[in-house]
């Protein structure tokens, strides 16, 4: 049976990323654990190489999308050496906790040959990081785009087949990446399926580095859009 390899993108998540790593470490069928350290200026990849992650560092902040692409990378090395068929790829947020450990429903049915891709729904309703206008943004897009309304299309909790994730890229850039992912593979007839989960982030704030975070994240939702051609002006 095809294992199943985690990638962690983190930023300055030293407080959080050790409970994330040993959560997913623990996930049945995961027999790797990789965390992109993307520029943090913290301990975040001491923190995450000594609860048993294998961690890569970029020396700057490269984004989300970067740090995906790195993750997966460092797979693909792990899974040549290793020889077999790829494993598959389930990205989680650093932030996570402990709540990493209710990620087995996304896995299940990529594993099964059931869905190509799953994307997380929060059931507690836990802010996704995104504001309500970048959500309805992301969605409204998406729905343009596919003909397809997803649930919480911000969520970057997915697990995605080997073949899933070359056919979407390049990733589209920033925060953009979740809308970009799921176009893609939704108009190259991968099969997409949101799936349940007792998860849950840190709260999102409200301060000023908070509402530049989401300006950014409406600038890279907008961008990727455009891009794909479902952006209504």
């Amino acid at each position: 049976m095809t294992g199943t390899a985690v990638i962690i993108p983190a930023k300055d998540e030293a407080d959080r990323i050790g409970a994330t790593v040993a959560a997913a470490r623990a996930l049945p069928g995961v027999d790797l654990v990789v965390v992109v350290d993307d520029g943090s200026a913290d301990r975040t990849g001491r923190v995450a190489r000594a609860a048993g992650a294998r961690v890569v560092r970029h020396s700057r902040n490269r984004g989300k999308a970067a740090a995906m692409e790195s993750g997966a990378e460092v797979v693909r090395l792990f899974d040549e050496e290793r020889g077999g068929a790829p494993r598959h790829l389930l990205f989680l947020d650093a932030d996570l906790g402990q709540t990493a450990h209710t990620a087995v429903p996304l896995i299940e049915p990529v594993v099964a040959g059931e869905a190509d891709m799953t994307i997380a729904v929060f059931v507690t309703r836990v802010k996704l990081g995104g504001h309500g206008f970048v959500v309805r943004l992301a969605r409204d897009g998406i729905e343009r785009a596919t003909g397809w309304t997803p649930t919480q299309p911000l969520n970057g909790q997915r697990c995605l087949t080997r073949a899933a994730f070359e056919a979407a890229r390049p990733l589209a850039r920033g925060f953009g990446v979740e809308t970009g992912l799921t176009i893609d593979l939704l108009r190259r007839g991968f099969r997409v399926r949101e799936v349940e989960v007792e998860m849950s982030h840190r709260a999102t704030g409200t301060d000023w580095r908070a509402q530049l975070h989401r300006t950014r994240q409406f600038r890279d939702v907008a961008r990727a859009l455009l891009a794909r051609r479902a952006l209504h002006v």
